[in-house]
């Protein structure tokens, strides 16, 4: 686990996020996923000294790294998930901000914390929650959920065909003795699969499942694509960072649909060969990039557009 002062998170699509949002003296920029503060401190150095970042997570350890991390610049870190921007904008006291990033993906400091769950060779419980003092962590779930509840959240959050073979090991299992850890949820999820010749370890689609229903990311991602562009300034931008298609399907349909944005990304903005060489956990990121309309053109309610 890093501690309040190190990170090993490297932020992905940095350059090509500094070049589509432009931060400039004076401007007031938010990081809505502060993590490592990778894109943070590149940020708020790009802003001063006039201007301000605010930085928010729901991650109360990411809270304090980047606040130690951005002590010298001029920041401000909150925990809050991105999704509350509106109101926390209203407590300090802001009409406005100039550009809005989120970077979806998952850190590679939650990662390295055993405790927590995130990494398939953890020996701590299975929580996968961004902030411990909210939901249920994911052992809970995995103790209660019904065998065809556990097969249809596998299913839909982790686009996981052999859903139902997962849950029925995990339904079998726990009727002997109780799947805690995530090695243990790892060890089985892989047994339980036919093997295969994918890059990625058999049990990453059922993690990224149990993360998502306990963190309720897309609800938070539906309520922030709804809200954030009130929060930006005529001319502001928003730039999103998805790592599943999940969410990149969200963002897309979002950004082409709401009457007060423009989208300046014809095409989706990934990671060249040199950075993914770099840090191969940016293979799968997405950018996407929309400006708020500087018209007089009404805003009006854009009904949800299902994924």
């Amino acid at each position: 686990m890093a501690d309040e002062k190190t990170t090993c998170h490297v932020p992905v699509l940095l350059e090509e996020v500094l070049q589509w949002l432009e931060p400039r003296p004076g401007q007031v920029v938010v990081d809505g996923t502060v993590g490592g503060a990778g894109h943070a401190v590149e940020l708020a150095r790009r802003v001063a000294p006039s201007g301000q970042l605010v930085a928010l997570d729901r991650d109360p350890q990411a809270v304090r790294l980047a606040t130690n991390r951005l002590a010298e610049l001029p920041a401000r870190v909150i925990q809050a998930s991105y999704a509350e921007l509106p109101g926390v904008l209203r407590q300090l006291g802001l009409s406005g901000v100039d550009a809005v990033l989120l970077d979806l993906g998952l850190s590679s400091d939650q990662l390295a914390d055993p405790q927590r769950g995130f990494s398939f060779q953890s020996a701590g419980e299975l929580d996968l929650r961004y902030d411990p003092a909210s939901g249920e962590p994911a052992w809970r779930l995995l103790e209660h959920l019904s065998e065809r509840k556990l097969a249809d959240l596998i299913y839909r959050y982790g686009e996981e065909r052999h859903s139902r073979r997962i849950a029925r090991a995990i339904v079998q299992r726990r009727s002997r003795a109780p799947l805690r850890t995530a090695a243990e949820l790892a060890e089985l999820v892989a047994a339980a699969v036919p093997r295969s010749r994918q890059r990625i370890h058999p049990a990453t689609r059922t993690f990224q499942a149990l993360r998502i229903a306990v963190n309720r990311e897309l609800e938070h991602l539906e309520q922030a694509l709804r809200v954030l562009p009130e929060c930006l300034r005529p001319g502001g931008r928003l730039a999103i960072i998805s790592f599943h298609s999940l969410e990149d399907r969200l963002v897309k349909h979002a950004f082409r649909d709401d009457s007060r944005l423009e989208v300046l990304t014809r095409r989706v903005v990934r990671p060249g060969p040199e950075e993914v060489a770099r840090n191969p956990r940016a293979r799968s990121a997405r950018l996407r990039v929309a400006q708020r309309r500087t018209n007089s053109l009404e805003h009006r309610n854009v009904p949800e557009k299902s994924a």
